[in-house]
């Protein structure tokens, strides 16, 4: 394979970052040149893990090393936009984990610099290449579910906070609690498969009610939990937002509550001629679908057999298809600045207590 046929690509961050790597080690187009990250041990055994020439505490040595064409960015959200920015005008093309940006105006700048530099910039929302996902897109797009006209998205953890006193809970650094970490996957999941309508309102309300007492500590964490570390967030939101053409979508989020699910999230729609239900517990793949419709007239639910995958392999290969081949983007840094918008106007709408009319409302 000749040269210009390969990416030559550098991860930064050693935790969310493994998922990169695997992403990239699966894909014959790419050579892993480099890793930059904090966590010493962490770094030093996946550098072991996959062959990977060139190790840098400091991520900006990684840019500067004028072999590598392209990066991903796996680090606390408060450093998304320094460091995509810096990427960006170092000449790298930049695929960055969710979510894009803490804030709108964050979000705006690393779109706006990725456009002048004429780079690819994808965000990392790799639960679209579910085949649950990729089939419900498919009934959405054959007309076999007829209009869509209401959405139902959750994620719902009952213990489940990543870690107490770090930076998920600093409200600085994570931009917020649950509704950022986890409620952008799903809330991305009915926004695109609902063909991106344009919102018309908002209305919502979030709670702290066992993270600041100290509950709720994800046993999966790696983050242990730090005494006397004040919790900034919520630890559940929900929200009902109303769309053009009708279209309307409830969301349901939590790190820590006292619910029936265990880490569960999940997505159903309502159609004129069909339903559709995705629905995993602890992350499961299989057995999550069910379709539902009619036969001559007679209600049917049909669960297909679906192929489990790993997302982040086919989220990397579309980024890396995109650079070498000009292949479309499917989730683009404009549509993940989407995202930041609708999530910004569910915490405004929670803090103010009240219904957010767009676009009256935006200076509120």
């Amino acid at each position: 394979m000749a040269e210009r046929d390969i990416l030559r690509v550098g991860v930064i961050g050693c935790g969310a970052g493994e998922f990169h790597l695997k992403g990239y080690a699966d894909n014959p187009r790419v050579k892993i040149l480099a890793l930059s990250g904090l966590d010493g041990p962490r770094c030093q055994q996946l550098v072991s893990t996959y062959g990977i020439p060139h190790l840098y505490g400091d991520y900006s040595e990684l840019l500067a090393n004028p072999d590598i064409d392209a990066v991903s960015i796996a680090v606390p959200t408060h450093l998304h936009r320094p460091i995509a920015v810096a990427a960006l005008r170092a000449g790298k093309h930049v695929l960055v984990e969710k979510p894009l940006s803490r804030t709108v105006e964050e979000g705006e700048e690393i779109v706006r610099v990725a456009r002048e530099e004429g780079k690819v910039l994808s965000v990392s929302f790799q639960r679209r290449s579910r085949h649950d996902v990729q089939l419900v897109r498919h009934q959405i797009e054959t007309g076999a579910m007829g209009q869509i006209y209401h959405a139902k998205a959750f994620w719902m953890r009952r213990s489940g906070i990543p870690g107490l006193g770090t930076w998920f809970t600093n409200k600085e650094q994570s931009g917020g609690g649950p509704l950022i970490d986890l409620g952008v996957h799903v809330l991305d999941l009915a926004f695109w498969l609902l063909g991106q309508p344009r919102p018309i309102s908002v209305s919502a309300a979030t709670y702290a009610e066992l993270g600041p007492r100290g509950r709720g500590q994800w046993s999966g964490a790696r983050f242990s939990q730090i005494e006397g570390v004040p919790y900034e967030v919520e630890d559940f939101a929900t929200a009902f937002l109303r769309f053009e053409g009708g279209i309307t979508l409830t969301l349901d989020v939590s790190w820590a509550a006292f619910t029936d699910h265990t880490d569960e999230f999940g997505i159903s729609l309502l159609g004129t001629e069909g339903g559709a239900s995705i629905h995993s517990r602890d992350y499961s793949q299989e057995g999550t679908l069910r379709l539902i419709g009619e036969i001559d007239g007679t209600p049917a639910v049909t669960i297909p057999r679906l192929i489990p995958n790993h997302g982040h392999t086919l989220t990397i290969q579309n980024f890396v298809e995109a650079i070498l081949d000009g292949a479309p983007i499917e989730s683009t840094g404009e549509s993940a600045l989407e995202l930041v918008r609708l999530i910004r106007l569910i915490y405004r709408s929670a803090e103010l207590g009240r219904e957010l009319r767009i676009p009256e409302d935006l200076n509120a």
